[in-house]
């Protein structure tokens, strides 16, 4: 079919039939025949493949893509006999044809609607169906829109997979019909809704209520929940009945939670939530669950300078104290004895179940390692162990892992001095000994090594009483008296006011080592092994005997003759 433009030039050179035929032309067609640029409605006839052949009510048929009748991403549903507008870019192509477009006509429409909501300042409905630099394109009925990536969402979207191909309620931010541009917002929607949610919410909001809710944020001291438009705060300790060392152990961001409205101030409208106050409360009951002295296993959740805290059920945790940790380890640190989530066996001590508190025992669940010993090795057993360390008073020698008994060095030998008798030893030699005792109590053992040998001076102690007179053997001169040994095993001293009855014979250095002497016993130290001598005392009774025996210089017999008669008879007795 030719266009009118060329009827127009051709009508010249037809004569009267050309002019009847522009005439009938221009009846057909209306005198202006500017369809280009215009929306005009079609009824479509058929669908040929991936086309619609429309009537336009002009003498050819227009042809439009299927894909052209139905948004981004959605089958198009058009049928013969549907009445649709259309978009006429060219009243003819090469082929006679009228060129039309959906898409345009669809868009012309759309853009006249927005700008009139758009003025309005009303929302809008688009489905977001492209991803472009900095944000995303939105279909509006037509009209393609911009979406920034900041306008997305209230807080910052991850994945925007879901929101795609959807409806969404938009708010046209900005319209430019001449340069095509229009820009969009979802965040400010969502925040103008979740305006009205607020105060809707808060208006009805009471404590105890129970709600649902979002993690929004999380912080070392909680999580920030989102309760549809306000936020409330569930604190650490509210989440669950078990100890959380930080929030993120038990929520994430995103996930959907249940909570309990716990305290509401109207005035600063904070909101202080609750997860922990849904769940039945462990400590219900502890103190039937755990009593005194029972023997239960728990996990160590916590660590401080103090002790260490032993979970011994979800939500319920008791304390072992750090001087409850060992019974060896004094003054150490207690992440030195336990680690965290070590699994450990401990001993009830007290419970307060008002007060929420267990007080625990380490030690005594692994059994008093002094009451082990002592019934494994009662006084009077022989051991054998290594000297660990050597004091100025004693050794001390390692019987257990953790355990020592200590020679105190009074107990080394019968006959070597203390400080002799330490130095035949040194750190690291095995020696055996003999246990004299063991204190509980003060977690105390002694042992003895000279005790593994009878007492060479026992026999001895037996048969000296005091007042005995005995024959002593000199084996050291010192200034305030001599040291003598009797029957060579028995230590005795005698005093310088003890050495004899004149003062002036009262004079150690008169004496020699290994000169014999006879002393009186004043006093005898069993448990030192050592006696008390005298001398002069034995003078004395010995002149208190002869005056006795040989009269008194009252009856005319003089000292002199009274001691020679003595002194003379018991040469006597002893040349017998």
């Amino acid at each position: 079919m030719a266009s009118a433009t060329t009827l127009d030039r051709d009508s010249s050179t037809m004569g009267a039939g050309g002019e009847d035929f522009a005439s009938l032309l221009d009846a057909t067609l209306g005198a202006d025949t500017g369809f280009a640029g215009s929306v005009v409605t079609g009824k479509v006839i058929r669908i040929d493949d991936d086309v619609a052949v429309v009537d336009v009510g002009l003498k050819s048929e227009g042809r439009v893509p299927l894909r052209e009748f139905a948004p981004q991403g959605q089958k198009p549903e058009v049928k013969p006999g549907d009445l649709v507008e259309l978009f006429v870019e060219r009243y003819e192509d090469r082929d006679g044809s009228i060129v039309l477009s959906r898409e345009k006509a669809r868009r012309e429409e759309a853009w006249t609607n927005l700008e009139k909501q758009f003025q309005a300042g009303v929302r809008v409905n688009g489905v977001i169906f492209g991803r472009v630099k900095g944000g995303f394109t939105v279909d509006l009925g037509g009209a393609v829109a911009f979406l920034p990536g900041s306008q997305v969402d209230i807080r910052p979207v991850r994945d925007v997979g879901p929101l795609m191909g959807s409806p969404q309620p938009f708010q046209i931010l900005k319209m430019d019909r001449a340069r095509g541009n229009i820009v969009v917002s979802r965040r400010a929607v969502l925040e103008e809704t979740r305006a009205e949610q607020r105060s809707e919410l808060i208006q009805g909001l009471k404590e105890g209520m129970v709600l649902d809710g979002v993690v929004k944020n999380i912080t070392d001291y909680g999580a920030f929940v989102d309760l549809g438009g306000v936020d409330g705060l569930l604190h650490v300790t509210d989440i669950a009945w078990r100890r959380i060392n930080h929030p993120s152990e038990a929520l994430t961001i995103g996930q959907p939670v249940k909570v309990q409205v716990i305290r509401f101030n109207p005035e600063t409208q904070r909101i202080s939530l609750g997860m922990k106050q849904l769940m039945a409360d462990p400590w219900e009951g502890v103190a039937a669950k755990y009593p005194v002295n029972g023997k239960f296993s728990g996990r160590v959740t916590n660590i401080t300078d103090y002790g260490a805290f032993v979970e011994l059920e979800p939500g319920v945790e008791g304390l072992v104290h750090v001087s409850e940790m060992s019974w060896t380890k004094k003054n150490v640190h207690p992440g030195k004895i336990v680690a965290t989530s070590q699994e450990v066996e401990v001993l009830i001590l007290d419970v307060d179940e008002p007060k929420r508190r267990i007080s625990l025992g380490l030690k005594q669940a692994q059994g008093n390692p002094w009451e082990v010993f002592m019934e494994q090795n009662p006084p009077g057993t022989v051991v054998e162990g290594e000297i660990r360390n050597i004091t100025e008073f004693g050794l001390f020698v390692g019987l257990a892992p953790e355990i020592d008994g200590m020679v105190h060095m009074s107990d080394l030998s019968w006959d070597l001095a203390p400080e002799q008798a330490m130095a035949n030893y040194n750190k690291g030699d095995m020696v055996k000994a003999k246990v004299l005792d063991v204190d509980i109590e003060k977690e105390r053992i002694s042992l003895g090594i000279k005790q593994l040998e009878a007492d060479p001076a026992a026999e001895v102690l037996d048969k000296v009483r005091k007042g005995d007179v005995v024959t002593c053997v000199v084996t050291k001169v010192e200034s305030n008296g001599i040291e003598v040994k009797v029957d060579e095993v028995l230590t005795g001293f005698i005093r310088r006011a003890e050495l004899a009855r004149d003062r002036n014979d009262q004079r150690p250095e008169k004496f020699a080592i290994g000169e014999k002497v006879d002393a009186k016993v004043t006093a005898v130290d069993r448990a030192a092994r050592r006696l008390a001598l005298t001398i002069k005392g034995k003078e004395i009774e010995e002149e208190r005997e002869a005056v006795k025996e040989f009269g008194t210089s009252d009856s005319g017999a003089s000292l002199g003759d009274i001691l020679g008669a003595a002194i003379r008879r018991r040469n006597l007795s002893s040349d017998e």
